[in-house]
């Protein structure tokens, strides 16, 4: 497999890719580790993954420069993806000796159940976050006593491989942590397909989550998918408007677009739309795109010229938007664009574009920028802006989606859960119950009766 740098078009990278075969060998490595990690003592496993995660942030700028030059993220973006997979690891350390079952009153004796790892973990990483990403799979379910076999996307592999070395060199056993390269129909579909695999944890596209979905029904194997997104940024009247304006374009930017909670569907009560627009402008063209490795830049490339040219497809000629810069020459290289006077039901406003383009939309009152915010396939994330708390939680409650921000963007943070409605998943990562969701619960009643 060929890695490119998506800002120069250049080779970093050639990467062998897995085969069917090489999904079965490391089952069959994972599953032998997996039982002695099982039987460390919590304290132990705890200690290990707070080594890892030590030794990953002695390598945070190394990691970080590895983003840059596989995904093209820009410089401080990569810093923080690589010490969010260090803080992930100490987080799910925390968790191991608090994984505690419970004790159940009952009649005629004591109960009492106990939390018990699945065995094999396959998790499926997507190129647009590739090391937090996987680090959402790979630290619960290392800390809740699992084996992983990580496949990242064929774009990505260079940091997931380089994190499988600091995972050997921290003193994580041999092959409990274990990387497979390769292609989605081929090394994905053998981990997704093999009985040795208790758990899928697959991050991408809903078109593709849905394959996944079928093909694990077949074992009635345990899945969690983070899939697509539409999500709606919502801006009543009485905001703060200049702060809600000056916070959108980043909202919907950042990644150059290729982030699943992007909010994409800028909603604005109508009585300060204009003047929103007036607002949001400025921003819009001044974001600053280009080299990634510049600590000024605010937008990278996207990831490939597939991407580029979906992109491409959605802002047709006939479409009013306001629109930013981007460099010219080698690179995939898409301006910030924000499409203005638009319907609704039209594929750029309907659609996940993945990439840096969004939609305003005007909306009447409360009950109509619900209806607008539901009118989606979608129900990832969110935002509202409001000075009203009591609006604030009605429409937090009305709108169908698991993460939803008042007078803020943000939509992840480890120690809280995250997941989708509707089609844009299944399953909760992260939080504080981010251990169980590789557990089994097995259930025990002792007789005391003579």
């Amino acid at each position: 497999m060929r890695v490119l740098n998506p800002a120069t078009e250049e080779t970093v990278a050639i990467v062998p890719a897995a085969t069917r075969d090489d999904v079965d060998a490391a089952v069959a490595r994972a599953a032998a580790a997996q039982r002695g990690w099982a039987a460390a003592a919590p304290a132990d496993r705890a200690r290990l993954l707070r080594r890892f995660a030590a030794v990953v942030d002695g390598h945070v700028e190394e990691l970080a420069q590895l983003e840059v030059r596989e995904a093209g993220h820009t410089i401080g973006n990569a810093r923080w993806e690589a010490g969010n997979v260090r803080d992930l690891l100490d987080f799910a350390a925390g968790g191991v000796e608090r994984l505690s079952g419970r004790q159940i009153p009952v009649a005629g004796g004591i109960d009492v159940t106990f939390l018990e790892p699945l065995g094999v973990i396959g998790v499926i990483a997507p190129w647009n976050f590739p090391m937090p990403i996987a680090a959402w799979g790979l630290a619960p379910a290392l800390a809740a006593g699992n084996a992983v076999i990580l496949k990242p996307a064929e774009t990505t592999p260079l940091t997931a491989l380089r994190l499988a070395e600091l995972a050997l060199e921290a003193g994580i056993p041999e092959h409990l942590f274990q990387v497979l390269p390769g292609y989605g129909a081929v090394a994905g579909d053998a981990l997704v397909e093999h009985p040795g695999v208790a758990k899928i944890v697959f991050t991408g596209s809903t078109g593709v989550g849905k394959q996944i979905m079928a093909k694990c029904a077949d074992r009635v194997k345990r899945v969690t998918l983070e899939l697509g997104g539409k999500s709606p940024n919502i801006v009543f009247a009485d905001a703060d408007l200049e702060a809600a304006a000056a916070a959108a374009p980043m909202a919907f930017l950042d990644n150059t677009g290729q982030d699943c909670c992007a909010r994409t569907r800028i909603l604005v009560q109508r009585s300060v739309y204009d003047r929103f627009l007036e607002l949001v402008a400025p921003g819009i063209e001044s974001v600053a795109v280009g080299d990634p490795l510049d600590e000024k830049t605010q937008m990278g490339p996207l990831i490939s010229r597939t991407q580029l040219e979906r992109v491409r497809s959605y802002v047709t000629a006939d479409l009013t938007a306001i629109r930013g810069k981007a460099p010219e020459g080698p690179g995939f290289w898409y301006p910030p664009t924000l499409v203005t006077d638009v319907d609704p039901t039209t594929p750029v406003a309907a659609e996940e574009v993945f990439g840096p383009v969004a939609v305003v939309l005007p909306f009447e009152d409360e009950e109509d920028a619900v209806r607008l915010a539901n009118a989606t396939e979608y129900g990832l994330s969110g935002s509202l802006w409001t000075r009203d708390i009591g609006r604030a939680l009605r429409v937090s409650r009305a709108v169908a989606a698991g993460n939803l921000s008042v007078n803020s963007h943000s939509s992840v943070r480890y120690w809280t859960p995250f997941g989708g409605y509707k089609q844009s998943g299944l399953g909760r990562e992260l939080g504080p119950d981010a251990l169980t969701a590789f557990t089994e619960t097995k259930n025990v009643f002792i007789s005391t009766e003579a």
